[in-house]
């Protein structure tokens, strides 16, 4: 009998509370949470944008955590390629790499430009300073609109079909 009640208190704590009717994460709320916790630990992201031709550029960039939108923010110089590059073409992909190697996340969207003062004083991380010392003038915001959301992460057990290695995928609705 004490056997039993150690099986049954196992079983209780793997499948926690959930009973017939009560409310279990989303497949999408899983693969979210995943991709969150990649982003989290991942300091910097690549920032994919098309150039005039049409060939993609990457960089390095530092974004703040998703909010509740999953939509992304992140800083930049209002002369630098990223901002002509989209302003002619909105379309982006970020790159987030797990630092430990077992994993990624992709985020294709849409990008615009934010020369808010409210918005550009919320999202300003004080490291930046030395890259805008006529912060005023030079300091405008990019935020990123997902489209698309890929994460591996393997940590959790998220992977790609092994046969067509297809990768769990959030396709978001865009209003």
């Amino acid at each position: 009998m004490r056997t039993f009640v150690r099986w049954i208190v196992a079983l209780f704590l793997v499948l926690g509370t959930r009973g017939p009717g009560s409310a279990q994460p989303s497949p999408d709320a899983e693969l979210l949470a995943a991709a969150r916790e990649i982003i989290q630990t991942s300091r910097h992201a690549a920032l994919v944008t098309l150039t005039e031709s049409g060939a993609p550029r990457a960089r390095t960039m530092d974004p703040f955590p998703p909010d509740s939108a999953f939509m992304i923010w992140m800083g930049t110089n209002r002369s630098s390629r990223k901002v002509a590059d989209i302003e002619r073409d909105p379309r982006v992909v970020l790159y987030y790499q797990d630092p430990d190697g077992v994993g990624y996340v992709t985020i294709e969207g849409r990008a615009r430009l934010v020369d808010d003062d409210g918005e550009k004083k919320r999202r300003w991380k004080d490291e930046w300073a030395p890259f805008y010392p006529d912060r005023a003038r030079t300091y405008l915001l990019i935020v990123v609109r997902p489209e698309r959301l890929e994460v591996v992460n393997y940590r959790r057990g998220v992977m790609g079909d092994t046969a067509t290695w297809r990768v769990p995928a959030v396709e978001f609705r865009l209003p």
